[in-house]
């Protein structure tokens, strides 16, 4: 008779409180290249997730988080799951992702006075199932997932408390009952988390006082009152670009390594002062060409440019995404099919496969930084069966927060309702 088990693998993605201090990984063999190769997988399955969940309504995800969750599956995955895997989130080979994963890893974790940034993952797994030790060295060494042992079997209910409490406590109190009750069972083997934490306040504040009541357009016909920031950055001097169809600005935190990129399309009158003409834009999100060789050109063209005024919402709303059919959709079906999915990497056996994976996720934008958390559940059974330069946020928009100096995107969203909770 087949024995039905689960593992349930938790990624989160924090802004806002976080302890412990992380385990180093090993990026013994990291290169500036390989850097790159990871960051650009992480961002290209950045658009084509966004572009999946691309609804009606505010959108905001951590492709960082959900990435990291997947590559720790990815070390146990074998045959057609393993591919359909890589693929889907673009991984190089594991020569490559292993250790440039663990420099990123260790990067985050790079102390700066100026804001928080830290990451750390670790391995709840049951006290006595004989998960393969090379598998969970690989995990240890390049993630830095220390196991701990719980008791699934007997202690069930503790079991999920503790993780919950977990994960309650490593995002301020944001994420709450990640794991809900009947999540977790006796056959429960394995439990994942990878937490990420940064508080950041920008490098030029937005003044309180100059926050103002104004129209946002969520389209022509729906306009609704939010709050408004707006800044007149005197001495700074920002990147920034006028791509004709879209305007992109860049706004640092302190530290000067992350920063806020904000895609922009252009809508409303503009006065051209060569033709004396007046130009009427009417672009949309939709005109916005996403992929990671784009980012990239998008952000070669920027400038550093003295701005007239920015406006930009103020903005707070949560998300939550059951990803199973997205992640088949987008090219991973295998994974989530009893009997056809291989895991054996784990344990050895050719049982284990994904039954869902769930992320949530919280974001605030106020004068004064930024405020988000998110976290990643993937449920894994086994069956042994104006002025020229004005940046006027005031309608749909894409936000990216990012790793200045490598491109990393930790989050990604989009606004098109700063009032909707």
């Amino acid at each position: 008779m087949k024995i039905i088990m689960s593992i349930l693998l938790i990624s989160l993605l924090i802004i806002s409180g976080c302890g412990g201090k992380p385990i180093p990984a090993d990026d013994s063999q990291a290169t500036a290249e390989g850097i790159k190769q990871v960051v650009d997988a992480n961002n290209q399955f950045a658009f084509d997730l966004y572009k999946e969940l691309n609804q009606e309504g505010n959108a905001f995800f951590s492709p960082y988080s959900i990435s990291s969750a997947l590559a720790m599956t990815y070390e146990g995955a074998k045959g057609d799951t393993a591919k359909e895997i890589a693929d889907v989130f673009h991984f190089p080979d594991n020569n490559i992702l292993r250790p440039n994963f663990a420099a990123i890893y260790n990067n985050i974790n790079e102390a700066n006075k100026a804001y928080e940034l830290k990451t750390g993952n670790a391995l709840w797994v049951q006290q006595d199932y004989p998960f393969l030790q090379d598998y969970t060295s690989k995990v240890e060494n390049y993630y830095g997932g220390k196991a701990v042992n719980v008791d699934f079997i007997k202690e069930t209910e503790k079991s999920r408390q503790t993780i919950n409490s977990f994960i309650e406590e490593q995002t301020n109190n944001k994420i709450k009952d990640l794991i809900p009750s009947g999540v977790l069972g006796p056959l429960t083997r394995l439990v994942l988390t990878n937490a990420i934490y940064f508080k950041g306040t920008w490098e030029w504040e937005f003044d309180k006082s100059d926050t103002r009541e104004h129209d946002f357009k969520i389209t022509p016909e729906n306009t609704v009152k939010v709050p408004m920031m707006y800044m007149d950055p005197d001495k700074a001097r920002l990147n920034y670009a006028d791509m004709g169809n879209l305007q992109i600005l860049e706004l640092p935190y302190k530290g000067e390594k992350i920063s806020m990129l904000i895609l922009l399309p252009k809508q409303g009158k503009e006065y051209d002062y060569e033709t004396h003409e007046i130009i009427t834009y009417d672009y949309t999100l939709g005109d916005i060409e996403l992929s990671s060789e784009k980012l990239d050109e998008y952000k070669s063209k920027m400038q550093e440019t003295k701005m007239d005024s920015i406006y930009l919402p103020k903005f707070k709303f949560e998300t939550k995404y059951f990803m199973k059919e997205t992640l088949e959709q987008m090219g991973m079906p295998t994974a989530f099919k009893s009997g056809q999915a291989d895991f054996s990497g784990m344990d050895g056996s050719n049982d284990l496969y994904i039954g869902n994976v769930i992320h949530q996720a919280y974001v605030k934008v106020d004068e004064k930084g930024t405020e988000a958390a998110a976290a990643t559940a993937v449920v894994m059974e086994l069956t042994a069966a104006m002025p020229t330069n004005i940046f006027r946020a005031d309608h749909p928009f894409i936000f990216l927060i990012q790793e200045k100096g490598t491109g990393n995107i930790l989050f990604m969203g989009k606004v098109v309702d700063p009032t909707a909770n």
